[in-house]
């Protein structure tokens, strides 16, 4: 993204975020209350405890199907670790969680984790978004996950960020790793790290007997590096577009950000490239690769303190159901909130 670019849609995000957000009269309570109302009529497998729209849309990874499918015929039980993102003024809240689902043995249940959106309108659920980590080993991780304090802690009302720098913030993330270069704008903090589907990818100890590998030497990206090592060492270049940037929830009370995205990798030359000191690399998937992945920042005082995603394989290329096909390609972050 040009810097004219970035300032234009900036400059977009101010306006958007002075104008009315949509009304609404549930508090953080309320929408952590539909949260967890939704994942019960999912262990119950009756969509008729919840307050639906006429109009409600549902998509599970990505696919539009009617209520009552995907993961409505297998819930089996609400998991332990659980995380809101509460956007009040929007109406929106998202959530990631560990969750059980039904297995060939009755008497147990396979692992798995959601990453969730709802958006409320009048009390009344009119949008579904969820993206279903069937993965058992990441499911026990993350159901032994605890919630990283910070995410549940105020900013100081006097240091809070507008909702539009947050996301301009956040967004820098998904920039600087698209085709990392190693010289762009990454606004981590000195205490920055992430996990991803439960696994630590950032500030990884160093295993006995082994030696911390070198930024400045190695072929390949580490997770003991931390978050700004991985950055300037233009490693990630693989990562060819990060696209359909959908930022779904901002809580400027607790500065964090929702996000859900897709991760490309393209393959062929793309897995070629140059470090910023001019060292020659191959790295990255050898076939065409999509991650469809939901993402949450820490963000305050302009830097991101915290990083944590759940993700799975998609097909290369598809789309969330929500964006049009140019929307779905484009590598523009898109505040939803100010729809």
């Amino acid at each position: 993204m040009t810097t004219s670019i970035r300032a234009a849609f900036a400059a977009l995000l101010i306006v958007g975020s002075t104008s009315a957000l949509a009304a609404t009269s549930c508090d953080r309570a309320c929408l952590e209350g539909f949260v967890d109302r939704y994942l019960d009529a999912l262990v119950a497998h009756q969509p008729s405890l919840l307050p639906l729209s006429p109009e409600v849309r549902f998509t599970e990874d990505g696919q539009h199907l009617a209520i009552g499918d995907g993961l409505w015929r297998t819930m089996r039980a609400k998991g332990h670790y659980r995380l809101f993102v509460d956007d009040v003024p929007a109406g929106q809240v998202a959530f990631f969680g560990s969750i059980e689902e039904e297995s060939r043995d009755p008497t147990k249940g396979t692992p798995a984790a959601i990453a969730l959106r709802l958006r409320v309108r009048d009390r009344t659920i009119t949008e579904i978004e969820q993206i279903v980590i069937r993965d058992a080993n990441a499911g026990k991780r993350i159901d032994a996950m605890k919630v990283d304090p910070i995410y549940l802690r105020a900013v100081p009302a006097s240091e809070r960020m507008s909702r539009a720098a947050m996301i301009v913030t956040a967004n820098k993330y998904f920039s600087g790793m698209q085709q990392n270069d190693g010289k762009g704008d990454y606004p981590f903090a000195n205490d920055c790290n992430r996990v991803e589907n439960g696994t630590q990818t950032t500030n990884e100890p160093t295993p006995p007997g082994q030696k911390r590998p070198d930024p400045k030497t190695s072929l390949m990206y580490s997770g003991q590096w931390s978050c700004m090592e991985q950055f300037k060492s233009g490693l990630l270049h693989f990562v060819t577009r990060i696209r359909d940037r959908r930022f779904v929830a901002v809580d400027q009370e607790r500065g964090v950000v929702f996000a859900f995205g897709f991760f490309d990798h393209s393959g062929g030359s793309t897995r070629h490239f140059k470090t910023p000191d001019g060292r020659s690399v191959t790295a990255g998937p050898v076939q065409p690769w999509t991650w469809e992945i939901a993402e949450l920042f820490k963000v305050q005082g302009g830097e991101i303190h915290r990083i944590q995603a759940l993700l799975q394989r998609s097909p290369y290329g598809m789309n969330s159901g929500w964006s049009t096909w140019l929307q779905g390609m484009s590598d523009h972050a898109h505040d939803v909130t100010m729809e």
